[in-house]
């Protein structure tokens, strides 16, 4: 029995609502089981370039030819585009994907090499835009996008730089997808999206259908490309109920398979990229069969979701938990843990990556801030060093005395607790609220000093400052 007749007869016999296997499972089976084409550039053919359907895995002979086995639910036919060659974009929007149509069997390719090594290169991560109105679009375009663009324009003519976006595009409002492509476009470089919680479509059924918007405007949800020594892989590990906005973190066993297979082709020695929305290590079930699969790689992990930045050193692999594009939901300065609104910057080199997180509207070296805080009498020091991990190195002066290193606690960040706590606070957006965080350091001061310094070194020795008065504000 053909698979589109069993489908309907079970879903008679069940007595479930009727539907094509397209309209039920996103199949499609009128699409053939085995695509062909040539993946070229220039007109010749690029040996072992890696094409997909999201199941099956295959690479282009010496001339650039593939054959590809296709499976009833495969939506799209995309290349994991190679190292050395431009990444294909439109105003840009990544486009290294075709979607499979009835009738056709043959998906060519076309690529532009580069004139530049791109052994070396930089990428920015946006996580959760999340733009709901109007106003949460102006802010975007005009302050996000003028500093991306300042940033691009300070890394030099030529610099190859492309972004990441990692989910919470939109906040629900699918109409503002078409404003987010605008800001993209308008930095300059080209960008890969990955699917967030609030880009979900929630009113056609479970996980199967959820993506369907996302899909049409952005290709796969989950991917592969290459630039230099780094494989840069996109997962979409929102799992949705079907019920109201439920849903949990969970990497498919669809896009594990998949990603066992993408990764048979690539070397040991190349760094791994892996982006993807809610935080692997905080919030993803079944984390440890996606993290036993990267073992043997040196893993960077990017994410966003959680509305604060924090680093997260496990396993061997290294998560990057995003502040947002948008704060705490573009109402005001900083995220909820007192980070600045903002973007990750990051440098390849070769296998290597270094990183900062870019404050929107500041400098790179704005690293840190110091507040005091007084209660029964006792003035206090907080600093707040958004970026740290393990391997950072805090300390401080007092009136231009050295007087040793910080360790790291648990808390509030001040300028939070005071923009955001309680339900009244922001009038905006009431719900956001304060959340405790673990890059603050304190210090309690003598009644007598005046002046203060912290320094703060990152694990590549970069050192940041940042002075205040012992005087509560």
């Amino acid at each position: 029995m053909k698979r589109r007749k069993f489908i309907n007869n079970i879903l008679l016999l069940s007595g479930g609502l009727v539907l094509s296997a397209e309209a039920a499972f996103g199949l499609n089976t009128a699409v053939k089981n085995k695509v062909k084409g040539t993946v070229k550039a220039h007109g010749k053919g690029i040996a072992n370039v890696t094409v997909s359907d999201g199941f099956h895995v295959v690479q282009t002979n010496a001339r650039g030819k593939y054959k590809l086995p296709v499976s009833s639910q495969s939506e799209f036919v995309f290349i994991s585009i190679p190292a050395g060659y431009a990444l294909p974009n439109e105003n840009g929007i990544a486009r290294h994907y075709q979607r499979l149509s009835e009738g056709d069997d043959w998906y060519n390719f076309e690529l532009t090499a580069l004139q530049q090594d791109d052994t070396n290169h930089k990428f920015i991560v946006w996580a959760d835009p999340q733009v709901r109105n109007e106003e949460d679009v102006q802010q975007m375009l005009n302050q996000s996008v003028p500093d991306v663009q300042q940033l691009v324009q300070s890394f030099g003519a030529g610099a190859l730089v492309h972004g990441l976006t990692v989910g919470d595009i939109v906040w629900d409002r699918h109409q503002l997808f078409k404003s987010y492509e605008k800001a993209v476009g308008s930095t300059g470089i080209p960008f890969f999206q990955v699917l967030g919680n609030h880009d979900m479509d929630l009113d056609q059924g479970g996980d199967e259908v959820s993506d369907r918007t996302f899909k049409s405007l952005y290709g796969p949800t989950y991917y592969s490309f290459n630039r230099g020594k780094v494989h840069y892989v996109v997962l979409d590990d929102v799992r949705y109920s079907g019920e109201g906005k439920k849903y949990d973190g969970h990497v498919s066993q669809q896009q594990l398979d998949w990603l066992k297979k993408d990764l048979a082709f690539v070397p040991k020695d190349h760094l791994v990229v892996l982006s993807a929305h809610i935080p692997i290590h905080r919030g993803v079930e079944n984390r440890q069969e996606l993290l036993d699969m990267l073992k043997g790689y040196q893993v960077h992990i990017m994410t966003g979701h959680t509305h604060f930045n924090q680093n997260i050193v496990a396993e061997g692999v290294y998560e990057h938990i995003h502040g947002t594009l948008c704060g705490a939901w573009w109402t005001g300065p900083v995220c909820s843990d007192g980070a600045p609104r903002g973007y990750g910057v990051y440098e390849v080199k070769g296998n290597e990556l270094s990183w900062y997180y870019k404050s929107t509207g500041f400098e790179q070296g704005h690293q840190l801030v110091v507040q005091v805080e007084e209660a029964e009498g006792q003035k206090t020091m907080i600093a707040n060093v958004w970026n740290w991990d393990p391997e950072w190195k805090v300390e401080w002066w007092a009136d231009g005395n050295y007087m040793g290193t910080l360790e790291n606690y648990l808390g509030l960040d001040p300028l939070a607790y005071s923009l955001y706590f309680g339900k009244e606070k922001p009038a905006k957006r009431g719900f956001a609220e304060p959340f405790e965080t673990d890059h603050l350091f304190k210090a309690h001061l003598a009644e007598d000093v005046k002046t203060l310094k912290v320094v703060a070194t990152d694990r590549f020795g970069n050192k940041y400052e940042q002075s205040a008065k012992a005087t509560v504000s």
